[in-house]
């Protein structure tokens, strides 16, 4: 019997508890996994391609954004996209507003091995690529 079989979700602290007690340089990852130092938001909306094996393109829907309002970084294994929009002075009221042009921060964790290629905003789309890293010795070579 496998002795992952023996843990359901009723004991998955008993599992993880082991898990970290058992791992070198896991504290982080594990810390960063179950708690989270930003809050979960819907907006802006994104889509998140997987091009090829090594190639991702993260698209974020940006309406009525201007590229000198946004700000796009990486740090600490994190990407951050953020927004700032002033509230605009219009003398007239809304009757409907569904675009959300607000200010917002979204981040999302990056692997050691993921290094962001170009950055693209065109349209009111943000466009990043995102590209693995592959070691030498593991990337695809043709010999015949």
């Amino acid at each position: 019997m496998n002795a992952l079989q023996r843990y359901h979700a009723s004991n998955l602290p008993e599992l993880m508890e082991k898990i970290s007690k058992n791992s070198i340089g896991l504290d982080d990852y594990f810390t960063n996994f179950f708690s989270s130092d930003f809050p979960s938001t819907n907006y802006p909306p994104y889509n998140l391609i997987q091009l090829n094996n090594h190639e991702s393109k993260l698209e974020i829907a940006l309406a009525g954004f201007k590229e000198n309002e946004l700000q796009v970084f990486t740090e600490f294994g994190k990407l951050f996209v953020e927004g700032r929009k002033e509230e605009s002075k219009d003398d007239g009221t809304f009757v409907h507003k569904g675009l959300a042009q607000r200010s917002f921060k979204r981040v999302w964790t990056v692997s050691d091995d993921t290094k962001v290629g170009s950055v693209k905003f065109e349209d009111g789309l943000l466009t990043v690529e995102l590209k693995k890293i592959v070691p030498e010795h593991h990337a695809r070579k043709e010999y015949l």
